[in-house]
């Protein structure tokens, strides 16, 4: 989660919401990393999220991130759920809860949804006071 926070604030510069994730091997190394870029870039999908998922498959060759987990400072949306159902990470890690936005648990639990075909293991509040601290010193400057 540390690693994701430090992406997340590689953010900031671009006026994009600090959102770090880290997609982790099943043996527990780095396969890549993401932020949000959406500003950066001009790319509504362009999430934290989306975009590690992405950079992994990619290494690995795979659009399938069997055993792979995924660790990302705020609660996944639901673009960001489904992404994660679709590449069927085995767990998502995450800090920050998302009332207004959350799909894995808050709002709604796209990612523990019994009629889909995946679903990942959910661990939430991992270094959770740090990353809603984050977010909001972001806010309180915006």
């Amino acid at each position: 989660m540390r690693l994701a926070l430090a992406e997340a604030d590689r953010a900031v510069p671009t006026g994009d919401v600090p959102v770090g994730a880290v997609v982790l091997s099943p043996d527990g190394t780095v396969l890549a990393v993401g932020r949000n870029e959406r500003e950066a870039t001009g790319d509504p999908t362009a999430h934290a999220e989306v975009l590690a998922l992405r950079r992994a498959a990619a290494r690995t060759g795979e659009w399938r991130l069997t055993g792979c987990t995924l660790v990302v400072t705020l609660e996944p949306c639901v673009m960001c759920a489904g992404a994660l159902v679709q590449s069927r990470v085995e767990r998502v890690v995450f800090g920050a809860l998302d009332e207004k936005a959350g799909a894995a648990g808050s709002l709604w639990d796209l990612v523990r949804d019994r009629r889909l075909n995946h679903r990942p293991e959910v661990i939430q509040g991992v270094l959770g006071e740090e990353c809603a601290a984050q977010l909001t010193a972001f806010f309180r400057t915006r």
